[in-house]
This record gives C-alpha cells, structure tokens and sequence, in this order.
C-alpha cells in the first residue's frame, strides 16, 4: 500500500482532531485491537493532540507528536504503524515467515502460503481469520518487518498451502517507515 507513498506530495491536508472523536478512535482500536488496551494511554492519551493527514488515494494517518501511530484506507480498519508495532509487539497477532521469505518481504512482495508453513516458519494453534490484521516476524529477528492481511484463514494457510497467504500493508523500510511529520 505504502511502496510509492511520499507524504509531500499526496498530502491534501491536516488538522487536529477533537477530543471527543479521539475517544470514538479510541474505542474503535480497542474493538478491533484488543491487545492495545494494558498500552492505549500511553499510545493514545486522552487528552493527546492527535493530528489527522488526509492523503491522496483516500489514505488517512494519524499523528501524536509528530509520529505517526495509526493509518487507514477508505473505510478499512484503523490499524497500527509498524514503528507502533516495534514498540507494543503485543498488539497484533503474530505469524513468522521463513529465512527464504525475508528479502522478498523487505521488497513488498505479498507473502506465499509456502513462506509461512516451511521449517522455520511459525503459524499460532489458534486460528486466524481471513481479513485479519497480523504482523509478520522473521526467523531469527525480533522485530517484526511487516503489517499484513490475511488472505484466507491459517487453517486454510496450513492446509491449502498454496497461492498468496497475506498481503502486505506495510513494510520495513518502506516510505511510511521513513516517513516523519514536523
């Protein structure tokens, strides 16, 4: 999503957003993100200056300090920055892509069923649905290098094992990762 982003250029504008849509914001990633509640104020306080970009391509960030935490396209699910992710590595669901993967996901390639059920790869017991959010390890790395969506269950990952099991949201590296508001 974000491999020809640059913020220069796509931005239409920002403002700040009103304490009282800041609490809806907040609510909404608790809903979806149940793993951010031990951490959402210090992520999000209450009473934070949360700054809205709106984009072109109908891609909306949000800011606090001058980092952004949170993204969102059209009407998808607000879902955290990878830089967010580094901090709370908690907050999402995590799968682990094989050594063999890491280049390609470095790149954007979107993740093969394959690159996900191989030795050293790692699929949790529990089952993730199709449409999830997930952030995406690497074998032997600490911290995750992607943000992706899941393209079909990982029960149907592990079992299918073919075609293209997540898309890639964001990535390391990518101009979303570099990307800094002053």
């Amino acid at each position: 999503m974000f491999k020809k982003f640059n913020l220069q250029e796509t931005m239409s504008g920002q403002n700040s957003v009103k304490s009282s849509v800041v609490r809806g914001i907040r609510s909404k990633l608790l809903d979806q993100f149940p793993g951010l509640e031990p951490c959402m104020d210090d992520i999000l306080p209450k009473k934070a200056n949360l700054i809205q970009i709106k984009c072109k391509d109908h891609i909306t960030l949000y800011a606090v300090d001058g980092e952004v935490m949170f993204f969102q396209h059209f009407n998808d699910p607000i879902t955290p920055t990878l830089r967010l992710l580094h901090q709370y590595p908690e907050i999402l669901p995590q799968v682990k892509v094989d050594r063999g993967a890491i280049k390609f996901v470095l790149s954007g390639a979107n993740i093969m069923c394959p690159g996900l059920t191989s030795p050293g790869a790692h699929l949790p017991e529990e089952n993730i649905p199709e449409g999830a959010i997930v952030a995406v390890m690497a074998e032997g790395k600490e911290h995750a290098l992607a943000i992706g969506l899941t393209k079909m269950s990982t029960d149907d990952i592990k079992s299918i094992n073919k075609g293209n099991g997540i898309d890639l949201i964001q990535y390391l590296s990518d101009p979303l990762w570099k990307t800094r508001i002053d």
